[in-house]
């Protein structure tokens, strides 16, 4: 009971007033967003599908069963973590699985998803399997044996195929992202006379994002990451090789100056 009690003091528990925040911070920083109907991620794979955003920043892989043609993984904690950002596809994904869509679909709700249990004793390598050779779950269903992988009591697989294959969403054609010039005085007074934040502090940041509006074009994902070349045997054999005639050079040294009485300390 002291372990649960310590873990749930670290719990965030996020409400409506938390919402309501967040939605007048972005306003008042001119940042354009998007208030979803229902799942978060189908509404982003529909600005990806949609072609109003490149891709969609999650952790959640349910975004590729959305549909979201590209996904990133690790974007928010990479840094400080010292993870890599994974950039997922999702056509190299079903080119990989050698599925459509829709097979890919039926497998991730073989595997477990939000809207229903998975069958008892069906795991990945099996899931997979099954989806190869017979294509969609009514088929699974029929040539499975039940006494081994028991089938949920009134198993809505159907229900949870469509959410996925037809989500309540905002249709990309009816969103504006439109960014806005920050109301640097409205931030000021939301967060340092309202919420105690240093005003030098977020003046410098109303700054930042007024600067970051005078560019002409919008930069590329990969400009904000700064990108180190892979060693390649060359490079380290080079390196080696330096390292050897800088260490060769010293020796070389050091002999001359005791020769001469010269030390140094």
């Amino acid at each position: 009971m002291e372990e649960v009690d310590k873990q749930s003091k670290r719990l965030v528990k996020v409400g409506k007033e938390h919402v309501e925040e967040c939605k007048t911070l972005l306003k008042f920083m001119g940042i354009p967003y998007v208030e979803a109907p229902c799942e978060a991620e189908a509404q982003c794979a529909e600005l990806v599908k949609g072609g109003k955003v490149y891709a969609a920043g999650t952790e959640d892989m349910d975004t590729l069963t959305f549909g979201s043609n590209i996904l990133l993984r690790h974007l928010t904690f990479s840094e400080a973590r010292k993870m890599p950002i994974k950039e997922f596809y999702l056509d190299k994904v079903l080119e990989g699985f050698e599925m459509s869509q829709e097979e890919f679909i039926d497998l991730c709700i073989l595997l477990g998803c939000d809207y229903v249990d998975k069958i008892k004793g069906i795991g990945p390598k099996k899931a997979i399997e099954l989806v190869k050779k017979h294509k969609c779950i009514e088929k699974i269903l029929e040539n499975i044996d039940k006494t081994k992988y028991p089938v949920p009591h009134n198993w809505m697989y159907n229900e949870a195929r469509r959410l996925f294959k037809e989500p309540d969403v905002i249709p990309a054609a009816d969103v504006d992202l439109k960014w806005e010039k920050p109301d640097e005085e409205g931030l000021i007074n939301f967060l340092c006379v309202e919420k105690g934040f240093q005003e030098e502090r977020i003046r410098n940041g109303a700054k930042k994002l007024l600067k970051g509006r005078q560019g002409s074009t919008q930069g590329r994902l990969d400009s904000f990451f700064k990108v180190l070349p892979s060693p390649t045997p060359a490079n380290n054999k080079r390196k080696s090789e330096d390292g050897k005639g800088s260490a060769a050079k010293k020796a070389k040294s050091s002999a001359g100056a005791a020769k001469k009485g010269v030390y140094r300390r």
